[in-house]
């Protein structure tokens, strides 16, 4: 009768360590899915930022700092190897993007180009895109965090080798506004 319950009890604590290992490759899993599709728009982003400039710079050649600062943190961005390197090199720039378009106003021809106008639509539907793409990534980091931190799921995390991932937030360039000068 003893050897029963200690089976059942060996059985029940296999199914769970189980469980809660198959819960956490799922969670690690989907964070990495979001971060792909966060990737992608990224991708998509420095794929616009050439022409943009190209157009900006037909109406604003004399920028040249404002469109170098573009095109020096879109390479940065493109060139990331690590999550943390891509999250801090995107942030960069997010604010030359926003230097770039308070740069615009102060050109009416620029700002009435077509091709400038259809860019900056497609940037600016590919920006939101990022940001509800975050939120996602941030709330599936959420998830996977706290099963990793918790208890008792955190011991088995503990050992497996699962690791936090990092939340993609905004930096300090980013929380500042944009400062253009004439």
């Amino acid at each position: 009768m003893v050897w029963i319950i200690v089976g059942v009890i060996i059985v029940f604590i296999l199914l769970y360590v189980m469980g809660t290992y198959n819960t956490l490759v799922n969670l690690k899993n989907r964070v990495k899915d979001q971060w792909a599709q966060i990737d992608v728009l990224l991708k998509r982003r420095a794929d616009l930022i050439p022409n943009l400039v190209e157009t900006v710079k037909g109406y604003a050649g004399h920028e040249k700092s404002t469109l170098e600062e573009v095109i020096t943190a879109r390479n940065k961005a493109v060139q990331a190897t690590t999550t943390s390197e891509e999250i801090a090199a995107n942030g960069e720039l997010t604010q030359a993007l926003g230097r770039l378009f308070a740069l615009a106003e102060a050109y009416p021809d620029l700002k009435a180009n077509t091709n400038f106008m259809d860019l900056q639509a497609n940037l600016k539907e590919t920006e939101d895109k990022i940001g509800f793409s975050r939120q996602f990534y941030n709330d599936s980091v959420l998830k996977y965090r706290n099963k990793l931190e918790m208890f008792p799921s955190n011991i088995i995390a503990s050992m497996f080798g699962f690791k936090p991932e990092e939340f993609f937030e905004a930096n300090d360039q980013e929380r500042e506004v944009p400062k253009v000068q004439f």
